[in-house]
């Protein structure tokens, strides 16, 4: 889990960003195939997403997940390995992103189809049984890795800094 904003932001820009990536690619290969503009379809979309889900993630999701985990949901039992914590934020995270970025999605590509809240919910499961997946299984995995790798480093410096300050005061 990140320590302090800095931490934060690593870990948001790693995750957002895996996750935007491929649940992009994900749903313009579901709603155009993979034709000869995919990635640039892809890349294209790639920015203004990003910063979306950045948003999202930063001030309405992350925030909204944390207060009612830490409020209401947290247990004893959760308390005694790390893990199970991060995955039950995460499951949370992931059903609030999809809420919000599965919107975000049809209002960018104007696909309401016949009937706006069906096609949304047609979006939110198709993005769901995707992204809670992709999420546990790859991209969490991978930004807990990079940012325990970051904590470590730092942890290793301070650890360095205090022995130093410690044989000068000698």
């Amino acid at each position: 889990m990140p320590k302090n904003f800095k931490e934060e932001l690593l870990f948001t820009a790693v995750m957002a960003g895996l996750m935007v990536l491929v649940m992009a690619g994900y749903n313009i290969a579901l709603t155009d195939g993979f034709g000869p503009h995919f990635i640039r379809e892809v890349l294209v979309g790639y920015p203004l997403a990003l910063v979306v889900a950045a948003i999202c993630d930063l001030g309405i999701i992350g925030p909204g997940v944390k207060y009612l985990f830490f409020h209401y949901i947290v247990n004893d039992w959760m308390k005694t390995k790390q893990i199970r914590i991060a995955l039950t934020i995460s499951c949370m995270m992931v059903a609030g992103m999809v809420t919000l970025m599965s919107l975000f999605g049809m209002v960018v590509t104007q696909n309401f189809g016949g009937n706006v809240v069906l096609t949304y919910l047609h979006t939110w499961i198709f993005n769901i049984f995707m992204a809670l997946p992709l999420q546990l299984l790859i991209v969490g995995p991978i930004a807990r890795a990079i940012l325990g790798s970051v904590q470590k480093r730092t942890a290793a410096k301070a650890a360095a800094a205090q022995q130093q300050s410690e044989t000068l005061e000698e």
